[in-house]
């Protein structure tokens, strides 16, 4: 019994868009719901979302994806999440930027479009890099989901001089102040 416990407990916690509760310094997204057939991302600025999550990384590997979002909306198919928050880039230098998929996604940096990775497809990684000073930077990830089943959603960094990692605000934050 209590090996089993303990293999429980060792499990990662599931993989989520995020949660309702807000998260300092975290991605926030709001969530959209799509016309059937959509094919790209679309216009945000002219939508209502339907509500809103808090994540610190984007980190939603391909799998199946049928519950929706408890308490926010019960599609799995055929919605949208617009993510934005800020980051610290501690090293000045080139980043690449990793963006996995499935449908379409596109990552935007101080407002610069870094990767293009829309429309509708199976599981797919897109990269790019910008050239980045020392200090905050706004960071945008634009996500939509098409026709069932597969969902994918992965945004993976390499600093300057580091391995690559997955984006997390957590470990992307300025320095304590003196």
């Amino acid at each position: 019994m209590w090996m089993a416990l303990l293999s429980l407990l060792a499990q990662d916690p599931p993989v989520t868009f995020g949660i309702t509760v807000v998260i300092p310094n975290g991605l926030e997204g709001h969530i959209y719901n799509l016309r059937h057939g959509t094919s790209k991302l679309p216009h945000f600025k002219t939508m209502k979302p339907v509500g809103t999550i808090y994540t610190t990384t984007l980190n939603i590997p391909p799998q199946d994806f049928k519950q929706g979002f408890p308490g926010v909306t019960t599609r799995f198919e055929w919605f949208a999440i617009d993510y934005r928050g800020r980051f610290w880039a501690e090293k000045e230098g080139v980043w690449n930027f990793f963006l996995l998929s499935d449908d379409g996604s596109k990552l935007y940096i101080d407002g610069a479009e870094v990767i293009d990775n829309d429309g509708p497809h199976e599981p797919k990684l897109a990269d790019g890099w910008i050239r980045l000073a020392r200090g905050a930077h706004d960071i945008r990830v634009s996500y939509y989901q098409g026709p069932r089943y597969q969902v994918a959603l992965v945004l993976k960094v390499i600093p300057p001089g580091e391995p690559i990692q997955l984006f997390n605000t957590d470990k992307l934050k300025p320095p304590p102040e003196p």
